[in-house]
C-alpha cells in the first residue's frame, strides 16, 4: 500500500485525489496533507482519512487550535512548516497540488528525501526544472505529472522510439476569451475570466489559460519531462478538449489521447505508475455522440504569452523564476480588480526587460530572486494607477 502526503488537498486538483484515494483504499492510504487557507475542510478530511499523522496550514494560530483539538495529528505553520512535513514524514509519494512557485521547495524537500512526486504544480519545473532534473539523476526518485497533457502525451510516447518521434502537439482551448481578439479584452470582467469553456479548475489557472501563459508553462514542462526542445513541441487549438494531447511521427501518423475532460483520469494514471486503473469519471466519453472535432492553429499574436515561455527555454537559468513571479503578481491583481485583464502580458514584458539572467541559480538564489520579482512587480502595478 503506498503511503501519501497531499499538498493542496483543499483545491480541486486536491478534491478530485481524496476522492481518488477514498475509493482506491486497498492501493493508498492519506498519512499527511496540507491545506491553504480553507482550514474548514481539514475536519471533513480527518473524517475520511483517519490514517492522517501530520497536517500543514498556513495560519500558525489556527495551527494551534487544530492542534489542540486533535493531539493525534501533529500541526505545521509558518514559513518552513511545510518543507518540514514534506522531509521528515514517512511517505512513498509526494502529491504537489500546490499553485504556484510556493510548490518548488515541497518538490525539491521530497525528492532530497527520497519520496517519488506526482506533480501537478507547473511551476516547479518552470522556475526549477534544471535543478529538479539533476535531482531526479542522483536521487533516483520519480516524477509523474499530472497534467492532462503531459499524461497523454506520455501514454502517446510510451514503447516508441525516440528517433521516430517528430514532434509533441499539446492540444489547447483558448480559454474565456477564445473567441475575442486582443482589442476586444480591453473590457473583461473577472467573472467572465473565470467561465471556462472547457475545465473546472481554480482560479489563477483560469486566468492562464486566459491567457495561454498556462500553455506556454506546459511546453516548459514538456522540456523537461521528456526531453524534447522547444522546435518540437507545438500548440494545436482545438475546441471540445477531448484531444488531451498528440505525437506526430515521422512516418507521417499520429497518436492521440482522447478522453473527458476529468482531471481524475490524469491524477489516477500518475498515483498508479503509468498503469490503467479505474480513474471513478462521472461519465466516460461516448464516441457515439461527437458529432465533430475542430482544431485551429495557434495564434502566436493573440497570445504573446507563449513566447516569453519559449524564451524561457532559450536563455534558461533565472529566466524561468522571472516570468513566473511577474505573471503570478499580475494574475491576482487581474483577480483583485487593480490591473486590466490585457495589461498582464504587458507587465510580464516590462518585468523581464530589466533583469539579466543568472545562468545557474541555486534553490536559495531562486528563492529570493521569485521574491524580488514580486516586489517588483507590485510597485510597478501600483504605479500604473
Amino acid at each position: 500500500m503506498k503511503r501519501l502526503i497531499l499538498l493542496g488537498a483543499s483545491g480541486s486538483i486536491g478534491q478530485s485525489t481524496l476522492t481518488i484515494i477514498e475509493n482506491s483504499r486497498n492501493d493508498f492510504v492519506l498519512v499527511g496533507f496540507s491545506v491553504g487557507k480553507q482550514s474548514n475542510k481539514i475536519p471533513v478530511i480527518i473524517n475520511n482519512h483517519p490514517s492522517v499523522k501530520h497536517i500543514y496550514l498556513i495560519d500558525e494560530v489556527e495551527a494551534k487550535k487544530f492542534a489542540k483539538k486533535y493531539p493525534q495529528i501533529t500541526f505545521y505553520s509558518g514559513e518552513t512548516g511545510l518543507e518540514t512535513l514534506v522531509r521528515t514524514v514517512d511517505a512513498d509519494t509526494v502529491i504537489n497540488a500546490l499553485v504556484g512557485f510556493v510548490g518548488l521547495v515541497p518538490t525539491v524537500a521530497a525528492l532530497e528525501s527520497k519520496k517519488d512526486v506526482a506533480l501537478a504544480n507547473k511551476e516547479s519545473l518552470v522556475v526549477g526544472g534544471e535543478l529538479i532534473n539533476e535531482l531526479l539523476k542522483t536521487t533516483g526518485q520519480k516524477l509523474y505529472p499530472i497534467d492532462s497533457e503531459h499524461v497523454a502525451l506520455a501514454k502517446c510516447l510510451a514503447g516508441q522510439k525516440r528517433e521516430n518521434v517528430k514532434r509533441l502537439v499539446l492540444t489547447a482551448s483558448g480559454g474565456s476569451f477564445r473567441h475575442l481578439t486582443r482589442e476586444q479584452l480591453a473590457g473583461v470582467s473577472v467573472k467572465d475570466a473565470l467561465k471556462h469553456p472547457s475545465w473546472s479548475m481554480g482560479a489563477k489557472i483560469t486566468i492562464d489559460s486566459a491567457t495561454m501563459m498556462n500553455k506556454g508553462f506546459e511546453i516548459i514542462e514538456a522540456h523537461y519531462l521528456f526531453n524534447y526542445p522547444s522546435e518540437q513541441i507545438d500548440i494545436l487549438m482545438h475546441d471540445q478538449s477531448v484531444v488531451h494531447s498528440l505525437v506526430e511521427f515521422k512516418d507521417g501518423s499520429f497518436l492521440a489521447d482522447l478522453g473527458p475532460a476529468d482531471m481524475k483520469v490524469p491524477i489516477a494514471y500518475a498515483l498508479y505508475e503509468g498503469k490503467r486503473e479505474q480513474s471513478l469519471i462521472h461519465e466516460s466519453l461516448d464516441l457515439n455522440t461527437l458529432s465533430s472535432l475542430t482544431f485551429h492553429p495557434f495564434d502566436a499574436d493573440r497570445y504573446p504569452a507563449v513566447a516569453f515561455a519559449r524564451d524561457a527555454l532559450k536563455y534558461k537559468g533565472s529566466y524561468g523564476t522571472i516570468l513566473n513571479a511577474a505573471n503570478e503578481v499580475a494574475v491576482y491583481a487581474f483577480l483583485d480588480g487593480r490591473l486590466p485583464f490585457n495589461q498582464i502580458e504587458k507587465i510580464i514584458g516590462q518585468i523581464i526587460g530589466k533583469h539579466g539572467i543568472i545562468e545557474k541559480p541555486t534553490l536559495d538564489e531562486l528563492v529570493a530572486l521569485d521574491k524580488e520579482i514580486r516586489h517588483e512587480t507590485t510597485l510597478l502595478i501600483e504605479s500604473l494607477k
